[in-house]
């Protein structure tokens, strides 16, 4: 599974190279990647290390001040097991997501990290998007979703319906978050 991976890897950093973005290590850092060892409901990670010092700037958001960095010299890209089983077409989709995080200034799902989407999406026909669906990319792939059965929480959107489910449950989800497709209040039901 990690060959596949590897492969898949290489693919995209050559699929990248051919639209112009090269991925030199004094631009991007060193990327690695593997399989998760933890059995994510994300589809994948990018965890930064060693900032480059040079690209430190403060964001000040309400009342605090936080220290952030541009730029960061080391990447680990972690893509679930579970993606693993889908269509090579989706892997590389998660992969290729996570790569934008590693260029400079994409940490987040910010104006950065959705002009590279929207440049890759356009030139390679890619769907690269903040969120994924997890009932669809199963479907592509011609294989059976079960839902999780094993939850204490089911929380749905009030708005367009979108459900999920949870063991543990955050105590200001409902204060706090909207869903992330059409920006709802979310409902939460007990087993």
């Amino acid at each position: 599974m990690e060959e596949k991976l590897q492969k898949l890897f290489e693919e995209c950093i050559e699929e990248l190279k051919k639209i112009g973005i090269d991925l030199q290590e004094a631009d991007v850092g060193i990327i690695n990647v593997k399989i998760s060892k933890r059995n994510n409901k994300r589809y994948g990670c990018c965890k930064q290390e060693d900032p480059d010092k040079s690209t430190k700037y403060y964001e000040k958001i309400r009342n605090r001040t936080y220290l952030k960095y541009s730029k960061y010299n080391k990447h680990t890209i972690e893509i679930s097991k579970w993606v693993m089983e889908l269509d090579d077409d989706i892997i590389k989709n998660t992969i290729m997501h996570e790569i934008i995080h590693c260029f400079p200034s994409c940490n987040n799902h910010g104006k950065e990290f959705k002009r590279y989407a929207n440049i890759i999406n356009e030139k390679l026909d890619y769907d690269i998007s903040r969120i994924g669906d997890k009932k669809a990319d199963y479907a592509k792939s011609n294989i059976q979703y079960n839902e999780n059965i094993n939850f204490k929480y089911k929380i749905t959107c009030n708005r367009c319906g979108q459900t999920f489910y949870r063991q543990r449950l955050m105590k200001n989800l409902v204060r706090k978050y909207r869903c992330g497709i059409c920006g709802g209040k979310f409902v939460i039901y007990t087993k």
